[in-house]
């Protein structure tokens, strides 16, 4: 375990602390975002990174699409910016085309300076107080990340938080992942066990309606590339929502990645309804990123372990909803090999 000062922001100090597992995995975390910088794990004799980091903190600041951070207080979308609790309506930042809220607002949780709290050889604790009436969010609220790494490359994510009122709270991990080094994900195989998806209007919104994945574009329950050419010879864009299956017990099993390239596999595990699977289209930093590679539409994906999008305005999507007398507990595994 190592700590070093990773930048400052308006004159504080922003940390980045290093933890390993006893099989070589290596993870680097800043206490800005509570982003994952980078992970390697041990594969076939020598380290694979397997996430997209940048290298300064200016550029984080400057370029970064949530890139490895923490998402909140409400990860993905709200429709207008709006909901009620309780009969009371509230108005949040409308940070998404001007209308519509996106991962908090602009100064989300993955904007943020957390407080590195705990660390050692292979976790490290952050936490973040956010205020009543933070990008008109109701609600003072702590929130807990937990960083781990178990053997031989499994990161876990443990998120929690508490409230003094009633809120809404939808937290997820930002990571773009890219299993092998190569320019683009469009070469994996992907393996996403679920049956439904949310229906999007044309602003990427959940319109509350569901929709089998069969015989769609959206059907991943078992590998294929996610490369999917339309007519006109590019690629099918993903940014969508998937309902996952319930699990039989413990974490349940959200999707498995695998490099062909390298023979290198992910496997998503969590306690979480629903997963966002996005390929990264809209991906592009002016700035290279570790290892002084480009960062361009599709370099990585995301597979983010989260409550529905726009739950908050559909009451048959599950409840985001959080009260005084309750703990929001998150548990996702990200397991290499």
């Amino acid at each position: 375990m190592t700590m070093i000062e990773f930048g400052k922001i308006n004159g504080k100090p922003v940390f980045e602390v290093t933890i390993r597992n006893n099989s070589g995995a290596e993870a680097k975390i800043l206490s800005w975002g509570a982003v994952l910088r980078d992970f390697r794990v041990p594969w076939k004799g020598r380290e694979q990174r397997v996430v997209l980091g940048l290298n300064r903190l200016e550029d984080y600041i400057a370029h970064s699409p949530h890139l490895g951070a923490i998402a909140g207080r409400f990860a993905n979308r709200i429709r207008d910016g709006r909901f009620s609790i309780d009969g009371v309506q509230h108005q949040v930042e409308q940070n998404f085309l001007g209308k519509h809220s996106l991962h908090g607002g602009a100064s989300g949780f993955g904007q943020r300076l957390w407080n590195l709290a705990d660390f050692n050889e292979n976790s490290a604790t952050l936490v973040l107080f956010s205020k009543d009436g933070d990008g008109g969010f109701p609600g003072n609220l702590t929130v807990t990340c937990r960083y781990s790494l178990t053997e031989p490359g499994t990161i876990r994510t443990e998120l929690m938080a508490t409230t003094d009122a009633p809120t809404i709270i939808n937290l997820a991990l930002h990571s773009y992942f890219n299993l092998d080094g190569s320019s683009d994900i469009l070469g994996l195989q992907l393996m996403l066990p679920a049956d439904f998806i949310s229906c999007l209007d044309h602003e990427l919104i959940p319109t509350g309606e569901i929709k089998q994945v069969s015989e769609t574009v959206y059907d991943f329950r078992s590998f294929r590339p996610i490369m999917m050419p339309r007519a006109n010879g590019r690629h099918f864009a993903y940014d969508q929502n998937f309902f996952l299956r319930a699990a039989d017990q413990g974490l349940r099993h959200a999707a498995t990645v695998f490099s062909p390239k390298n023979q290198l596999s992910m496997e998503v595990f969590t306690t979480e309804p629903c997963i966002q699977f996005y390929d990264a289209v809209n991906l592009d930093i002016p700035v290279l990123g570790i290892s002084d590679q480009p960062l361009k539409p599709h370099s990585g994906l995301c597979l983010e372990p989260q409550n529905a999008p726009n739950s908050p305005n559909i009451a048959h999507f599950p409840s985001p909803i959080l009260r005084p007398e309750q703990i929001y507990r998150q548990i996702t595994e990200y397991r290499f090999g």
